[in-house]
């Protein structure tokens, strides 16, 4: 079945009020990402799609009782080699390696005389948050022989790819085993600061931390303090506390000066962003609006809307 769309695309900065207001009222499907002022009116919506994951900035009270709004995920496969990338550089430290040799070329070794270096075999990969990018760690880390231990939001049967699979309850369990920490959960109230002193306090000595997830699942100052002080190994960190904005468009990722650490990695929240993973998203935006076009069920659905606006008898 071909489905017709008519498509208008809009900059709200640029577009009339009451072009944007027509163009509202009339609209079935709405694809957009975050808003920069108050939704208009959305009174025949069925379906607001957004090409990207997170969706802590809207409300189902915003949107038409009934109408689904989806998320897009796609990003799982990048931030997975991300994680295994992170992982792997601090065992075998290549960036480290390259420029000593570049700046002191043999120092007086011969060949195969060092440095050494580690490897992932035999390491625990602790994954708090398994769901879609948990999962896609979990296989690539299992192809490194690396044993993999999981919590989740609620109970889950057990997976093969786990070799151990519990819920929140057994967080201390997971900190206490894992030689990699990696953040994966979606923030709320439960995981705001999830990680927080008394978690660096019970983890490993030498355990890495990695957070792709979002930046206040891990407190901030407990974090700083937990690398300054060595009392874990290190840290990739890709999510972070203070981004750009329009009053500091170079504002620095935190209050507290973490570029200042040796044991950190840092990355501008780039992780999943590939040209892989926007090919996929706007596939699935493009399936999912036929799904609708089509009645069939949709995917991703993260929650319907709950206002009190009512379709138009006109739609």
């Amino acid at each position: 079945m071909t489905t017709n769309w008519e498509i208008a695309c809009c900059i709200p900065e640029e577009t009339p009020a009451d072009q944007l207001r027509e163009w509202a009222f009339r609209a079935k499907a709405v694809v957009s990402g975050r808003p920069d002022s108050t939704l208009p009116d959305l009174p025949n919506l069925e379906l607001f799609q957004i090409p990207f994951t997170g969706f802590d900035w809207i409300t189902p009270e915003e949107l038409p009782a009934g109408s689904a709004f989806c998320n897009s995920f796609e990003h799982e496969p990048a931030i997975a080699e991300y994680l295994l990338l992170g992982m792997l550089e601090w065992e075998v430290g290549l960036c480290r390696v390259s420029s000593a040799f570049r700046d002191k070329s043999w120092d007086g070794k011969t060949a195969g005389a060092g440095p050494t270096h580690g490897e992932l075999k035999g390491k625990t990969l602790g994954i708090l948050g398994y769901g879609h990018i948990g999962r896609e760690t979990a296989l690539r880390a299992k192809a490194f022989g690396m044993r993999v231990a999981a919590i989740a939001n609620r109970k889950k049967p057990a997976d093969s790819l786990a070799d151990w699979l519990g819920t929140q309850d057994d967080l201390d369990r997971l900190l206490t085993e894992s030689d990699y920490l990696a953040v994966c959960c979606p923030l709320n109230e439960k995981t705001r600061n999830i990680v927080d002193s008394r978690a660096f306090e019970a983890m490993k000595p030498n355990a890495v931390i990695l957070n792709v997830a979002r930046g206040p699942i891990v407190n901030e100052e407990a974090l700083f303090n937990a690398l300054q002080t060595k009392r874990i190994r290190g840290a990739v960190i890709d999510v972070w506390y203070q981004y750009p904005n329009a009053e500091n468009p170079s504002v620095r990722p935190s209050k507290f000066p973490f570029h200042e650490l040796e044991n950190v990695v840092m990355t501008p929240h780039n992780s999943g962003w590939t040209e892989e993973t926007i090919d996929r998203r706007w596939r699935f935006v493009a399936a999912n609006l036929d799904r609708l076009a089509r009645g069939e069920p949709l995917q991703n659905v993260a929650f319907h809307g709950t206002g009190q606006r009512q379709a138009s008898s006109n739609a």
